[in-house]
C-alpha cells in the first residue's frame, strides 16, 4: 500500500457497468521525502507520476489516502475481472513520519 493525495477526479461519458457506484480519482503518490515534509505540516507537491484509483470511500480533493496498485488493486472485485489497476483502501487522518 502507498500513501498519496487526491488531486482530481476522472469523468467518464460511457463506462463498464461494473464501474457504476463508485468514482475514479487521480492520486498523487508521496515518495518518502514528500511524506516526511507532509508529516511536518508542509503542503508540498511531489512524488511519482499520478495514478487513477477506484474510490468507494468518498475521498475528496486534497485528502490523503492509502491505495493499492496492480493485482492487489483489483482484488476487491474478485472473482470478477475489471479494468482497475489501483484501489483507494483507506482515508488517512494523520501522518507521523520518523521521530516527529
Amino acid at each position: 500500500m502507498r500513501i498519496g493525495e487526491v488531486i482530481g477526479k476522472v469523468t467518464l461519458s460511457v463506462c463498464d457497468p461494473k464501474f457504476i457506484g463508485a468514482r475514479l480519482m487521480i492520486v498523487q503518490p508521496h515518495d518518502p521525502e514528500t511524506l516526511r515534509q507532509v508529516a511536518g505540516g508542509r503542503d508540498v507537491p511531489g512524488g511519482s507520476e499520478p495514478v487513477v484509483a477506484w474510490d468507494e470511500l468518498g475521498a475528496g480533493l486534497g485528502e490523503r489516502v492509502g491505495f493499492s496498485e496492480g493485482r492487489e488493486g483489483a482484488m476487491p472485485f474478485h472473482p470478477d475481472r475489471v479494468a482497475v489497476d489501483a484501489y483507494i483502501a483507506c482515508l488517512i487522518d494523520q501522518v507521523t513520519y520518523g521521530d516527529q
